[in-house]
């Protein structure tokens, strides 16, 4: 495995050791992982040979670091063989990388999943995305499922508010969006870029509609410490340096708080974002047997059961089990998110951003 960078049930490590094992002999047992318990055939087989034949897939990724290389490793266990390239960035920053070596000519990455609903729509606009579905798609939820059966959501994950238990008593905490106003929070706060995170974006222009512009003006006046990555505030919160987060990926936050780091999520009682992320394969992939294979093993029942279990994630597959600690999606309050206003205004929330808070 490659790489470049611009929780588990039980804190108990031999466990979690335990269930990578397992994970490891089940997808070594399935040849191509196969998805939503298909059963291995010839065609399953040629298409690994060829994905040997190719020897690698390129992958583009938002997804937090230390998760993508996990799931690299595990691709490459299963799949003698193949490596894995994990190109790991913010979902803004990979989507103008796409763009700027597509008008270059240059045909570098494999898959993309992105944190940006929107870019999806622009994508498939130009044709640069590959009609491809892992099997068994027709059983997801809607909010996964593509109707060009181009991208497919793989994972999901709302934006919520991150706070250090160590300097706010959980009755001092934040409930709400709006409480993040207070006075008492000035200077306190941290908050990532949405010239950076596709997801923080998407959080910027979702509530804006809900409560305005007036909202992100009020809350730039509160001084928030500014970062890059949807995962940033998370850090920054456990360590002390500000207490309270303004955004904050759950699954990321959720797997920081079973490794015992000193963090707390507040899901808003007026709703949050749900962040659906799409993968697909591009057109005119360098190694296309590869990167199908790796978009099955992304969907594959044994990888998304881990995803859910061991990275907190929300995942499409309709027969995994989630941690008795993970709030049920129908439980929370979910703000609606349109992919194609997205597409149409992400370069006016980043230039309003920018113009409210300074940077």
């Amino acid at each position: 495995m490659r790489r470049s960078n611009a929780g588990s049930w039980s804190s108990s490590a031999p466990e979690r050791a335990a269930r990578r094992r397992a994970l490891v002999a089940l997808l070594l047992a399935v040849p191509a992982a196969l998805p939503l318990g298909t059963a291995p055939g010839a065609a399953a087989q040629d298409r690994l040979a060829e994905g040997r034949r190719e020897g690698r897939v390129v992958w583009y990724t938002p997804t937090a670091l230390s998760t993508a290389e996990r799931l690299a490793r595990l691709f490459e266990q299963g799949h003698p063989g193949i490596k894995v390239d994990v190109h790991r960035s913010g979902a803004e920053r990979i989507f103008q990388r796409l763009l700027q070596e597509a008008a270059a000519g240059i045909r570098n990455c494999d898959v993309l999943d992105t944190a940006d609903a929107g870019h999806v729509v622009l994508l498939k606009r130009r044709g640069m995305l590959a009609r491809y579905a892992p099997a068994g798609a027709e059983r997801f939820p809607p909010a996964f499922r593509d109707p060009d059966g181009v991208a497919y959501g793989w994972r999901a994950f709302p934006v919520v508010i991150p706070y250090n238990p160590r300097l706010v008593p959980a009755a001092e905490a934040p409930r709400t969006w709006k409480d993040l106003l207070d006075p008492k929070w000035r200077g306190r706060l941290v908050t990532a870029h949405p010239g950076y995170a596709g997801s923080v974006l998407t959080q910027v222009l979702v509530l804006a509609n809900r409560y305005g512009w007036e909202y992100w003006r009020q809350l730039a006046q509160q001084k928030p410490m500014l970062v890059q990555s949807v995962h940033d505030p998370s850090q920054v919160v456990s360590s002390g340096e500000r207490p309270v987060g303004v955004n904050g990926a759950e699954y990321f936050l959720y797997a920081q708080r079973k490794k015992g780091h000193p963090v707390e999520i507040v899901y808003p009682e007026d709703g949050m974002p749900l962040i659906v992320v799409p993968a697909a394969v591009l057109a005119g992939a360098p190694h296309p047997a590869a990167a199908r294979l790796f978009l099955d093993f992304l969907f594959s029942r044994p990888v998304q059961q881990h995803l859910a279990a061991e990275e907190g994630l929300y995942v499409p597959h309709p027969d995994v089990a989630y941690p008795p600690d993970k709030p049920r999606l129908g439980d929370l309050r979910l703000l609606p998110v349109d992919a194609e206003e997205l597409e149409r205004r992400h370069e006016e929330v980043k230039r309003r951003f920018v113009e409210l808070f300074g940077a």
